[in-house]
C-alpha cells in the first residue's frame, strides 16, 4: 500500500547505479563524470527531456537550490529522450543552452541510466547522498521545498561524520556565441513591414527590418527577470508568442517563464503586464477573475480569435482567455488532464498546446497541440477537434490522408489563404500543410532546423519560418508541388512494462516532506485520476478518487496499452502554533506503457515523492 505519513522512516541503503549515457556529458569542459568522481557532494539526477513542459518547470524550480548549495550539491541532468528528434546529440546540446541549463548534463539517448534508475515519467529527480546511496526520489513538480530540506538534512548528517567534500562543482559554462537572435521562438509582422521575433533565450524581443536580418531595436534589457517600464529596462523571461491588440498599436507577449502577458507599445517601446503575477498556477488554484491576480502557467503562443486574447497555456495543458475589455483571464478549454481527447471544452483534453493561429474566415482557431503530435482546432462554439494525431505515444513524418500523417512535436501553426494551414513541424525540421478540403497532409520544405513558427506575407505569398536551432528567420517561396519524403512512423522508446492480466495493485507513494504533513484542513489533500489508451485496456478502476491506492483490473483481451495516472498531494507546515502554514502542492502524470503478460507484474508502484518500500 502506499504511504502518505508524514514520519520520516529510517533512509533505505541503496547504492546508487552508475552514470551511463551514450551521448557523453555536457557543461563539464569535456570532462567525463563516474559517481565516485562526486563522492562528498550531495548529488541530484534531474530525469528529463527537452520536449516536456514539467521538465522545464523543473529545472526553474532548482534554480535558486542550485545556487544556495553550489559548494555541496551538484545537480546532473539525465536526459532521456521521448521523441527520436530528442535522441540527437546536437539537438540535447542546443537545448542546454536554450533553456539555459546551468549544470552538468548526461547525454543518454539509449535510456540506459534511466531504466538503471526504474524510472517512469519525466520530470523525476534522484537524491545520492554523499557516500553514493539513494535516498530520496521525486516525481513531478513542486518538489524544490522538500529536496531543500533533505539538502540541509544531509550536509548537517555527513558535516558531522566527516563524509561531506565542499567545493567548486564540475560545472564548465559553454563559450557564448554572437548571432542576432538566440533560439528564437515565434515571429510576428508588424503593421510597419518589420517583423517582430521573440528572442527566447537571450530574454528580450528583437524588431527586424522587413529583411527579416537587420536588427532595428531590442525591447527587454537581455537579463531574466520581471519588470515592466520602457524598452532598456524591461524584463523578460524566456518570452514566446507575440500577438498584435489594440488595432496594432500594441503587441501581446506570452512571456512563457514569467508564466504571465506583457503588453508591449509599439510606438513607446514601453512594457507592461496585462495578466498573469509571475508564479505558476497549481492545481486549487483560481481560473478565473482579474487578469493581474491570477496565476497562469507557461503561456507559450497568443492569438486574437473572438474578440478575445486565447492563451496556448502549455504549463496546464489547455486553452485559457483573456479578455481586454475588463482585464479578466478565464479557462476556455480543458481539464489540465494530458492526452488528446475532443468534445466541449470543458471535457477536452490537451497536451501541451504550443501554437495558435485563426483560419482565414475567423470561424477556427488553429492549435499545435506538440506533446500528441497533433493538429487541431477550437470552432466559434468552443468544441475542440482535431485534424491530425492520435495520442501522446505516436509520431513520425508520414504524409497523405489526414487519418494516418503523423507530425512530431510541432510548435507553430499559421493559416493560409486558401483555408489550409501551415504546421512548423518541429521535430522533423520541416514545414508542413493540411488542407482540410481534402483532408491531405503534405510536405512544404524539409531541412529547417527546429521550426517553431512562421508568418504569411500576403502580398508576394512567401513564408517566413522562424529556425530555432539556426537562430534565424528564413524566407521560402511556397511550392506549387509538395515535396516527397520518406514515410516513417515512431513510437516512445521506453520499455512496456509487464503486468499480469486482471487486477493490478496501482500505488502511488507519497512521503510528505520532513516538518510537513498532508493538508486535511479542506478534507482530503490527495488526488488521483487513472484513464488508459486504448480505454477498452481498463476494465475497472477508472476515474478520480481520493486515495494514493487502488486496484484497477486490466482487460486480458487487449494485449498492451497506456496507463495514464494522475495524482496530487497537498502538505503543510506541521506546527499547530502556526495559523498560516506555508503547503505546497506536489503533482505528476505518468503514461505508464504496459504489456500484459502472465507472470507479470501483480502490482504497480509510482513513487510522487520517497522510497517505495512495497
Amino acid at each position: 500500500m502506499n504511504d502518505v505519513s508524514s514520519a520520516q522512516p529510517r533512509r533505505a541503503r541503496v547504492r546508487a547505479p552508475e552514470l551511463i549515457g551514450k551521448g557523453g556529458w555536457l557543461n563539464t569542459g569535456d570532462q567525463q563524470y563516474t559517481l565516485a568522481d562526486l563522492r562528498g557532494r550531495i548529488v541530484i539526477l534531474d530525469f528529463w527531456t527537452f520536449c516536456c513542459i514539467n521538465c522545464l518547470h523543473v529545472l526553474d524550480e532548482l534554480r535558486e537550490l542550485e545556487e544556495k548549495h553550489r559548494d555541496t550539491v551538484v545537480i546532473i541532468g539525465v536526459h532521456s529522450p521521448k521523441f527520436v528528434h530528442e535522441a540527437e546529440h546536437q539537438a540535447v546540446v542546443d537545448a542546454v543552452e536554450r533553456y539555459g541549463v546551468e549544470h552538468p548534463v548526461l547525454d543518454d539517448p539509449e535510456l540506459a541510466t534511466w531504466k538503471q534508475y526504474a524510472v517512469r515519467a519525466w520530470p523525476t529527480l534522484v537524491v545520492i547522498d554523499p557516500e553514493g546511496y539513494v535516498v530520496a526520489q521525486h516525481a513531478g513538480e513542486g518538489h524544490a521545498h522538500a529536496i531543500a530540506k533533505l539538502v540541509e538534512e544531509l550536509e548537517a548528517e555527513h558535516e558531522a561524520k566527516g563524509t561531506l567534500r565542499r567545493g567548486d562543482g564540475p560545472y564548465v559554462p559553454p563559450e557564448p556565441v554572437a548571432t542576432d537572435l538566440r533560439f528564437p521562438g515565434k515571429a510576428l509582422l508588424l503593421p510597419s513591414g518589420n517583423f517582430l521575433v521573440s528572442d527566447t533565450t537571450r530574454h528580450q524581443l528583437v524588431e527586424l527590418a522587413a529583411d527579416g536580418e537587420s536588427v532595428v531595436r531590442r525591447i527587454g534589457s537581455g537579463q531574466r527577470g520581471f519588470a515592466d517600464g520602457p524598452a532598456d529596462a524591461a524584463a523578460f523571461s524566456e518570452p514566446q508568442g507575440l500577438a498584435l491588440i489594440d488595432d496594432g498599436a500594441a503587441v501581446v507577449v506570452a512571456d512563457a517563464v514569467n508564466h504571465a502577458l506583457r503588453r508591449l507599445d509599439l510606438a513607446t517601446g514601453a512594457v507592461t503586464t496585462l495578466a498573469g503575477t509571475g508564479r505558476q498556477w497549481w492545481q486549487g488554484s483560481p481560473t478565473s477573475g482579474p487578469a493581474r491576480e491570477i496565476d497562469l502557467s507557461s503561456p507559450w503562443d497568443v492569438a486574437v480569435f473572438g474578440g478575445k486574447v486565447w492563451i496556448a497555456m502549455a504549463g496546464v495543458h489547455q486553452l485559457w482567455t483573456y479578455d481586454p475589455k475588463d482585464g479578466s483571464v478565464a479557462v476556455a478549454a480543458g481539464t489540465t488532464n494530458e492526452g488528446l481527447v475532443d468534445g466541449p471544452g470543458a471535457e477536452a483534453w490537451f497536451a501541451q498546446p504550443s501554437g495558435l493561429a485563426v483560419s482565414a474566415d475567423g470561424q477556427r482557431l488553429w492549435l499545435a497541440d506538440s506533446e500528441s503530435s497533433a493538429l487541431r482546432w477550437v470552432d466559434a462554439d468552443g468544441a475542440v477537434h482535431t485534424a491530425v494525431g492520435t495520442g501522446l505515444f505516436d509520431f513520425g513524418h508520414r504524409d497523405g490522408d489526414a487519418e494516418q500523417a503523423l507530425f512530431q512535436h510541432p510548435l507553430g501553426v499559421t493559416a493560409l489563404p486558401d483555408g489550409s494551414v501551415a504546421v512548423s513541424d518541429t521535430y522533423n525540421h520541416a514545414l508542413r500543410r493540411y488542407d482540410p478540403a481534402t483532408g491531405e497532409v503534405s510536405t512544404l520544405a524539409t531541412d529547417l532546423r527546429e521550426p517553431s513558427d512562421a508568418v504569411l506575407l500576403a502580398e508576394s505569398g512567401d513564408i517566413v519560418v522562424v529556425e530555432s536551432a539556426r537562430h534565424r528567420l528564413t524566407r521560402l517561396r511556397l511550392p506549387e508541388e509538395a515535396v516527397r519524403v520518406e514515410s516513417v512512423a515512431h513510437r516512445t522508446q521506453r520499455a512496456a512494462t509487464e503486468v499480469a492480466p486482471g487486477k493490478l495493485q496501482l500505488d502511488v507513494i507519497f512521503q510528505a516532506p520532513a516538518g510537513q504533513k498532508l493538508d486535511t484542513r479542506y478534507g482530503p489533500s490527495t488526488r488521483l485520476l487513472v484513464s488508459s489508451t486504448p480505454a477498452e485496456l481498463l476494465l475497472a478502476g477508472e476515474g478520480a478518487g481520493t486515495d494514493l491506492d487502488r486496484v484497477v483490473e486490466l482487460n486480458p483481451s487487449v494485449p498492451e496499452g497506456v496507463l495514464h495516472v494522475s495524482a496530487m498531494a497537498a502538505s503543510c507546515d506541521d506546527d499547530p502554533a502556526n495559523e498560516y502554514p506555508a503547503c505546497h502542492v506536489h503533482q505528476q502524470d505518468w503514461g505508464v506503457p504496459v504489456r500484459l503478460a502472465a507472470g507479470g507484474a501483480s502490482r504497480l508502484p509510482l513513487v510522487l515523492a520517497g522510497m517505495d518500500e512495497g
